[in-house]
């Protein structure tokens, strides 16, 4: 076996042509857009190069074909509540069913971040945000969603045969939108909805500064501060919802507030997936003019939930049941989605998976592992500590 370190164009189109060949035939598999693997290694796109590096392999069998692949990287950033020391991390792991090359690709990132003073590597982690490309897929192995890993079930004992020990698991949430709601749920939003000075509407697309401000408010009132996430600015929202707006439907994206004041956010969007998946990883005019043609057809059937959120002082009080069975008033009447699934939440946090659990009659669909590999193998390894 001989391992290839990218360091060109060429062996960089060859790293993700890597993932394309040892997946084609796994069931369930989408190809991820090239631009999306390309961006998280490219300087100018992805912002984690300011605080990090990264490098990538190429794993090749003695013949000179492609049978593994793997990521490393340092993000000063990177952070989980309760560490103990550095933690390093990788990723966009793929390998064909072979502990001994398993454990070449393990040991080479290993070593890797070894020389860069890491303690330990999570894997398989993004060298970037937590939203994309994070977890080992443990369970659910069906079409995975925009931007989230997918990989073989024989993953796992790669992983854990090499000593990695699950850090936390990540749950997803599937239900049919079309169901009626829970009577619990029902009960807890008209003792909200009594009160005359709660309310509740989707987005508007031609307001869309308005709703950064109050995607900002109830984030930083929520979030800010909290394992080491910093206030959000309204520019920053708004480039965000920018970015979301050519693919944006404004019926699944809500806000809630009181007095007229944003107290709670539940924003989904349409999986993109399933537009993607017909696209081979190429997102170029023709692609962009055949996404447009199947969003006009209402072809996505599927949407995805990505933030739900709610201000401390108002947490508790029903409002949470109160946001989703106003958006499922026109989500249910309105649209044409016959799937609806969260994204994973981590089991650290009980709080949302219990929030997720009493929404209509949700179930976990698929569950993702971030594993950790302690450096030291005599120290004691800890999970995730739990939030309240």
């Amino acid at each position: 076996m001989q391992l290839i370190p990218v360091t060109d164009p060429s062996l960089a189109k060859e790293f993700i042509r890597t993932n394309v060949e040892l997946n084609r035939h796994t069931r369930g598999y989408i190809r991820p857009l090239d631009k999306d693997i390309t961006e998280v290694f490219d300087p100018k796109k992805n912002k984690a190069f300011r605080q990090g590096e990264c490098i990538r392999w190429i794993l090749k069998d003695d013949d000179g074909r492609p049978i593994g692949r793997i990521a490393a990287f340092v993000n000063k950033k990177y952070r989980s509540k309760g560490d103990e020391g550095p933690v390093g991390g990788i990723g966009f792991f793929d390998c064909i069913n072979s502990q001994d090359a398993a454990d070449m690709l393990f040991d080479t990132a290993k070593h890797w971040l070894m020389q860069r003073g890491m303690e330990a590597m999570d894997g398989p982690i993004n060298f970037g945000e937590r939203d994309n490309w994070w977890g080992l897929v443990t369970d659910g192995f069906y079409e995975p969603m925009y931007a989230m890993n997918y990989n073989p079930p024989y993953y796992k004992l790669l992983f854990e045969n090499y000593g990695f020990r699950p850090f936390f698991y990540q749950y997803c949430f599937g239900m049919d939108p079309k169901k009626k709601l829970m009577p619990k749920v029902i009960q807890r939003h008209a003792s909200v909805a009594s009160d005359p000075s709660f309310s509740a509407r989707h987005i508007d697309k031609k307001k869309l500064g308005d709703y950064a401000q109050d995607f900002v408010t109830i984030y930083n009132k929520a979030w800010a501060g909290h394992g080491g996430m910093k206030e959000m600015k309204k520019d920053q929202a708004l480039l965000l919802f920018k970015k979301m707006k050519p693919f944006m439907d404004e019926k699944i994206v809500w806000f809630a507030y009181h007095n007229n004041e944003p107290i709670a956010m539940f924003l989904n969007i349409p999986d993109l997936n399933q537009y993607f998946k017909n696209f081979n990883g190429r997102l170029g005019l023709i692609q962009k003019l055949r996404f447009l043609w199947l969003q006009y057809r209402k072809a996505c059937h599927k949407f995805t939930g990505v933030v739900f959120g709610i201000v401390p002082e108002f947490q508790g009080m029903g409002v949470d049941a109160y946001i989703i069975v106003e958006s499922a008033k026109v989500i249910q009447s309105d649209t044409g989605y016959t799937h609806y699934e969260m994204q994973w939440i981590g089991d650290f946090n009980p709080k949302m998976v219990n929030i997720a659990r009493g929404i209509g009659d949700s179930e976990i669909s698929r569950t993702l592992t971030t594993y950790r590999y302690l450096f030291d193998r005599t120290r004691e390894f800890k999970r995730h500590p739990m939030i309240s």
